[in-house]
């Protein structure tokens, strides 16, 4: 079982978070849903109070539906990887799906080798420099550069350990992924792909997550929002959640 905290009433929802976060990085959607959902936020494998759990991402979608259960899923970059195959893989569990700055994978296969080289090259970095100094780099990067200071959850961030993001990286990053794209047919639950407007690269995807899907996959694209839209505009996102959960 993976660590995770409950709090509210109403219909079930999981909530999972991106890589360096715990899942204390829900607090401003949880305090905004207040009583009008059930929230289950987990700890993904490798991080917070999970960070002895080492899985892939078939092995971690399992351990979420353990902790889960029944429930709408929501996830955010890695998370909304680990939701994605948690829907492939279980099915009966996951009744809805929302995907946040989220992708299938990558399908060129020298693309994927270079991805995962470039995934090593990020745990040796974590394991030379340290946490703090590796999470500081961390939010420098393109994708949070409409991410505020204040908003990105640094100090949360260091609550995970450097031998937990590192099997993270190594197990469940996006070049140790399968691409998905051929199986997204399949999926017959509603889903929700969420974008920040500002994130060019991941809207684009999100449109082609959305036609791959089928009529039963909408996208939702969220003004003035970067890459993690869900921690810039918390407001828009719970509007969303809402109304798509209930």
């Amino acid at each position: 079982m993976l660590h995770a905290e409950r709090r509210g009433t109403g219909p079930d929802v999981v909530l999972v978070h991106g890589f360096t976060q715990t899942g204390a990085s829900w607090s401003p959607i949880v305090d905004r849903l207040g009583s009008r959902l059930r929230s289950t936020v987990v700890d993904a494998p490798g991080h917070g109070g999970s960070r002895a759990v080492h899985a892939d991402l078939w092995e971690g979608a399992d351990q979420l539906v353990r902790t889960g259960g029944r429930a709408a899923y929501v996830g955010y970059s890695m998370g909304g990887r680990l939701c994605l195959h948690a829907a492939l893989s279980h099915p009966e569990l996951v009744e809805r799906l929302v995907l946040i700055g989220a992708t299938a994978g990558i399908e060129d296969p020298g693309e994927r080798a270079a991805r995962r080289a470039h995934d090593e090259a990020l745990a040796q970095r974590l394991e030379v420099e340290g946490l703090p100094a590796f999470v500081d780099w961390w939010l420098t990067q393109p994708l949070f550069a409409t991410l505020p200071a204040a908003a990105s959850g640094r100090e949360e961030r260091l609550a995970n350990s450097v031998d937990g993001l590192a099997s993270s990286l190594r197990l469940a990053g996006t070049g140790s992924q399968d691409p998905l794209w051929d199986r997204l047919g399949s999926i017959e639950m509603p889903v929700l792909v969420i974008a920040g407007a500002l994130d060019r690269r991941y809207a684009a995807v999100g449109e082609r997550l959305v036609a791959t899907i089928g009529t039963n996959a909408e996208l939702a694209l969220v003004p003035g929002a970067g890459h993690a839209c869900h921690l810039e505009q918390p407001d828009a996102l719970c509007a969303l959640i809402e109304r798509f959960v209930h």
